[in-house]
């Protein structure tokens, strides 16, 4: 790239100059931006880059940051989780448990009884019951492993700061994978390599140029590129845009194959293909059958690139295993979908250049790895794998996956680990027979179930007996599923901390509770742009942090100021010098690249922008030479057959892609004859998972009654008596929820949907209690997707509807804890 492409945004500068960027950060020379009128500031989100205006220190407008061509509406939240009456505005601990610790009466954990006390009173307390755990029990007995999306910023990343002082003062329990894409990571490596669903997929311009077809499985980008794990720059909506457009214009052919139709189809205009809720291998294996059949598949592809063809299409043709022949006659009575319909569909993946884009929810059920691994098996029979616009990507709809992306290096960010060579403080690496690491999605059962043994991608894990959790920026409250059994799990445990700035469900059944501030309450930097690294972000402080919170780095570097660590813990670094040393080693990374200029110059202009990027095909040089760029399967080759997930020996994850029954299926299926509708929860349209579900004035745009939108068909709430705006219970063996009822046609008979991340808010702490507001893992389904990836199968539910009558109990959900004074 040409250094004249490359621009530094020097008319920033008086946008986001002030007088004072936090203690001793920088001091403006651009005096005159601060006046009555207030000062603009840069900051930066995974919703988007924006400025903000400061007047009198409080924020009162935020737009959009120029660049920015298609800002998402969620930018209007940004004030409400500043400013909303869940902050956490003081050290908190919870009532028995500040009388009892340890020995506290877990039962009352979650009654939402707090008592206020110091910050010294609080790290104090943190600090001797991790003298406790590590001196009474060990490292098998404390897990800080999970983590979450957390805020935006290099330095500030809280899972970091956790983990470093934590891990500086001993060993603990760790977690492997994410909620997200649990299934899909740990399959993918066997098949294509890698884990796919993290990876760049091909440029969205030569998608758009070279693909005839285009099929969007279980895919919404429109709805989900608003947000990113870094800042988002949105760039993805331009390409959406030109394609909507290519569509109108007869130049390219989209199908959505989803149960619903989704805000993306509705954008697009595309076409969109019903299939019944979790039964999309059995489409895929009788697609399989007909290609085959009619011969439309590509040999030469499949002998040249892959390995285990035939043990496959032998058990589609109904050769081994169950006998039965996956005809489309036979998908048919279980997908909903016309058997000439599937073999039609076939015909035209097979007909010319055909792009497959997979979403994360058909990963998150029972079998979970199933629809990935046969979604790669399908591509591969179509031959199209490495060229551009064709082939198949998981990862679309995510961080602008697809735009392209410059070769600029990113900043790092402050270290997880302790300094190489210097042992923690409690240095015991006995986990009594334990596993020191345990897959995320199962550490609930390892609550209830300590000892017990699991099967895990070829290995066997045993249980830790966990007795302290901590939680930094990390809601699992909205990560987990089945809440009434978190309830009983978390009574097992004997002391939960918890460091976030607003009273979500993970704090209310947490012990002891520290105040961090927002992200908008500190100085950070900021890649802009995932994985098109478009440029680098300065994310400003805005206002002073509110009531006693306090930065993450603060935190935990007095908390090891309490085993004198905290030199070590800060290498002697106070925030700017943090922030100057990142960026100055991204400096130095990209020099002969891209000339950016000196820290100084850069956090006036708050913005250094790389420029555009390249187009790039996804697997392209796998398919130029398969043997000197090899993937990482363990042949090398694209394995439709694995023989190493076949010597595991599981009854839940074989060889190859095959069908299996979920516990429980809609339209027919086990368990839909008492729940007859599918509860789809998949991610929201209006919030990051359950960041900005606090922010009060846009909840209230899409709340219905104060409470989370439940959507159903005209159908199911014709039959129920259910009008749009009631108030409905939705309930299951699992649990009950309060929600608003919004009847839409875009929603089929049998399929109702509740996005995740709505805040849980029961009547009260006892198991089976009424949720108030809405969230649908009050009633999902915790169980491992297979003995492979043991990952979550929250999309594995069913449930019953019902009109609520008599009067409703006010939310719960949000708001501080019932302040008790002590003696």
């Amino acid at each position: 790239m040409a250094l004249t492409r490359r621009r530094f945004l020097q008319g920033l500068a008086a946008g986001s100059a002030a007088a004072l960027i936090g203690p001793g950060l920088l001091v403006r020379t651009a005096q005159a931006a601060v006046s009555a009128e207030g000062s603009w500031k840069m900051a930066g989100s995974h919703w988007g880059a924006f400025k903000a205006l400061v007047k009198g220190g409080v924020v009162t407008e935020v737009k959009p940051f120029e660049l920015d061509q298609h800002p998402t509406d969620m930018l209007n939240g940004i004030k409400g989780l500043i400013y909303n009456p869940s902050r956490i505005r003081y050290p908190m601990v919870r009532l028995d448990w500040l009388k009892n610790r340890h020995r506290s009466d877990t039962t009352q954990r979650g009654d939402n009884r707090f008592v206020r006390v110091t910050w010294d009173e609080a790290l104090d307390l943190f600090y001797q019951e991790l003298e406790r755990v590590q001196t009474e029990h060990g490292p098998w007995a404390l897990y800080p492993g999970a983590t979450g999306w957390r805020q935006t910023g290099q330095l500030h990343t809280c899972g970091n700061h956790m983990q470093r002082a934590v891990g500086m003062h001993g060993n603990f329990v760790d977690k492997v994978g994410d909620y997200s894409t649990g299934a899909g990571q740990v399959i993918m490596p066997y098949v294509l390599g890698s884990t796919e669903v993290y990876d760049q997929g091909t440029s969205w311009p030569l998608i758009l140029e070279h693909t005839k077809t285009l099929i969007l499985w279980a895919n919404d980008p429109y709805k989900n590129l608003q947000v990113g794990w870094n800042c988002e720059t949105h760039q993805a909506y331009g390409y959406l845009a030109e394609l909507k457009e290519k569509i109108a214009a007869g130049g390219i052919r989209v199908i959505c194959i989803d149960p619903v139709r989704s805000k993306t189809q509705q954008y697009l205009g595309c076409e969109h293909l019903y299939i019944h809720p979790q039964t999309d291998v059995a489409f895929m294996l009788a697609i399989a059958h007909t290609l085959y059949s009619e011969g439309l598949h590509d040999e030469t592809f499949l002998n040249t690139y892959t390995l285990g063809f035939e043990p496959f299409i032998d058990y589609v043709l109904g050769k081994t295993e169950d006998q039965v022949e996956k005809t489309p006659e036979w998908a048919a009575a279980l997908c909903g979908i016309e058997a000439e319909d599937i073999r039609e569909f076939a015909r035209l993946l097979a007909a010319d250049r055909t792009q497959l884009i997979f979403g994360w929810a058909i990963q998150r059920q029972q079998h979970g790895e199933q629809p990935y691994w046969a979604g790669a098996v399908v591509a591969a029979m179509l031959g199209q794998i490495g060229l551009p616009g064709g082939g198949i990507s998981y990862a679309h709809h995510y961080s602008s996956i697809g735009v392209p992306a410059t070769n600029a290096s990113a900043p790092g960010a402050f270290p997880r680990n302790p300094d190489t060579g210097k042992a923690p403080k409690h240095d015991n690496n006995d986990y009594r027979g334990a596993s020191r690491i345990i897959p995320v999605a199962r550490w609930i059962d390892c609550l209830l179930n300590p000892g017990g043994k699991i099967q895990y991608n070829g290995s066997e894990v045993t249980f830790p007996d966990i007795r302290m959790c901590i939680f930094s920026g990390c809601n699992p409250w909205h990560h987990h599923q089945d809440h009434n059994r978190m309830k009983q799990a978390f009574r097992k445990l004997e002391t939960v901390v918890t460091i976030d700035y607003s009273w979500n469900a993970t704090c209310r059944f947490s012990d002891l509770v520290l105040p961090a501030c927002t992200q908008f309450e500190r100085n950070d930097i900021d890649i802009y742009g995932s994985y098109a690294k478009r440029g680098l972000l300065a994310m400003h402080k805005l206002v002073d942090p509110l009531f006693h919170s306090r930065s993450d780095f603060d935190i935990f570097t007095d908390l090891c100021r309490r085993f004198g660590r905290h030199e070590e813990y800060t290498q002697g670094k106070d925030e700017r010098q943090w922030l100057e040393q990142l960026y100055n080693d991204c400096k130095a990374a990209n020099e002969g690249s891209y000339a950016m200029p000196s820290f100084e110059e850069f956090w006036e202009a708050g913005y250094v922008d790389f420029g555009d990027g390249e187009n790039w095909v996804r697997h392209a040089a796998f398919r130029e030479d398969p043997e000197v760029n090899a993937v990482g399967t363990p042949s090398g080759f694209i394995e439709i057959t694995s023989r190493k997930i076949g010597n595991y020996g599981y009854d839940d994850c074989k060889a190859h892609p095959v069908w299996m029954e979920k516990a429980e299926r809609s339209h027919g299926g086990p368990g839909s004859d008492k729940y007859p509708l599918w509860l789809q929860s998949v991610h929201p349209d209006q919030r990051l998972h359950s960041q900005m579900c606090e922010s009060d004035e846009y909840r209230a745009t899409y709340a219905v009654q104060g409470r989370e939108p439940v959507f159903l068909s005209p159908a199911d709430a014709a039959a129920r008596g259910i009008a749009d705006g009631d108030l409905v219970r939705v309930y299951n063996d699992r649990g009950q929820l309060l929600a608003g009822a919004r009847v839409s046609d875009r929603f089929p008979s049998g399929v109702i949907r509740i996005h995740e991340g709505a805040w849980y808010g029961p009547v009260d702490a006892s198991i089976g209690a009424l949720d108030t507001y809405g969230d649908p893992n009050t009633l999902t389904l915790d169980v491992g997707t297979s003995k492979l990836a043991q990952a979550t199968s929250a999309n594995t539910c069913l449930v019953e509807i019902e009109k609520f009558s008599g009067e409703a109990p006010a939310v719960t959900a949000f708001g501080g804890p019932e302040i008790v004074e002590v003696g």
